[in-house]
């Protein structure tokens, strides 16, 4: 428990944030809600202003018990150190545990590689797991061994300094070279199982190229400012070029017999947690993907 003595006025989730610079502003205020920062001894909300003279005590991140059982699945490795591990993941894997998928998820896979090497502010269904992929999207995810590593790289997600790249093969032939969408996504007011654009919704921002076009359809390199859920998936259907085989934002239909969206998690650039030097990492296309390109080629 850390103790300080306050000499300013204002929001109380801003100044445990200035005060614990290694704390994301998010984990302060989910640190606040949970009764793990005081105020005086007492719980208060984020919005609380301080006064003069207050002590706040700041409790010690403690990671929970993780209530997963290990599994051992094959796991494309792309790199890994004391602090994280870069995993290439197929298609068809979900990231973590949640209805319909209990188990047979990459958190169960890297469980039982990782054993207690793992960062448990990810709760007991998300050891490690700072940010995710869909299911049929394939790709580069980052895991955290440790809580540092975890909160330093939710912070850098927090703060878009985290790259993303992403290939995607859409329906369509797209007449821009390149262009960005900036587009609020929230939940879909028709299908609550969905997201699409929606003036509520919250700020999303998304970049593409054209690396190339075929007949029927266009290669994308797509870069994400902002990770909203399905993101990539809702806004190029939103523009009129739905990803090929994406079976919920479009009708999935194809003459390759893909299933799944089309959509590849290519590369990854951001700081190392302990380091501090900036990382690259890049996964190679799937096979499957590799082969439709090559059919669109003859």
């Amino acid at each position: 428990m850390r103790e300080y003595n306050i000499d300013e006025i204002d929001r109380l989730d801003k100044v445990v944030n200035k005060l614990e610079k290694q704390l994301s502003r998010e984990t302060v205020q989910r640190m606040i809600k949970d009764g793990m920062i005081l105020v005086n001894g007492e719980k208060q909300k984020p919005s609380y202003k301080t006064s003069v003279g207050d002590i706040i005590a700041v409790e010690d991140m403690k990671p929970q018990e993780v209530d997963l059982k290990p599994q051992e699945m094959p796991l494309d490795v792309v790199y890994e150190d004391d602090d994280i591990l870069i995993i290439n993941k197929e298609k068809g894997i979900v990231v973590h545990p949640g209805n319909g998928n209990p188990d047979g998820t990459l958190a169960n896979a890297v469980m039982a590689k990782c054993k207690d090497s793992l960062s448990g502010i990810g709760g007991k269904i998300r050891p490690g797991i700072v940010h995710r992929i869909d299911k049929d999207t394939s790709g580069l995810i980052i895991i955290a061994k440790n809580d540092n590593a975890h909160i330093n790289l939710s912070e850098q997600i927090q703060q878009r300094k985290v790259k993303k790249t992403y290939i995607a093969l859409v329906r369509g032939v797209v007449k821009e070279n390149e262009a960005t969408i900036n587009m609020p996504i929230g939940r879909s007011l028709k299908d609550r199982k969905k997201m699409a654009v929606n003036k509520n919704g919250k700020e999303a921002i998304t970049h593409f190229k054209v690396l190339k076009r075929y007949k029927e359809y266009t290669l994308l390199e797509v870069k994400i400012e902002t990770g909203r859920t399905h993101q990539i998936r809702v806004h190029l259907a939103e523009i009129g070029y739905p990803i090929v085989g994406d079976e919920v934002y479009s009708n999935g239909k194809n003459p390759f017999n893909v299933r799944g969206q089309m959509l590849h998690a290519a590369k990854l650039t951001f700081k190392h947690p302990t380091t501090k030097k900036e990382v690259n990492f890049e996964a190679p296309l799937p096979k499957y993907f590799e082969e439709v390109l090559q059919k669109l080629q003859a």
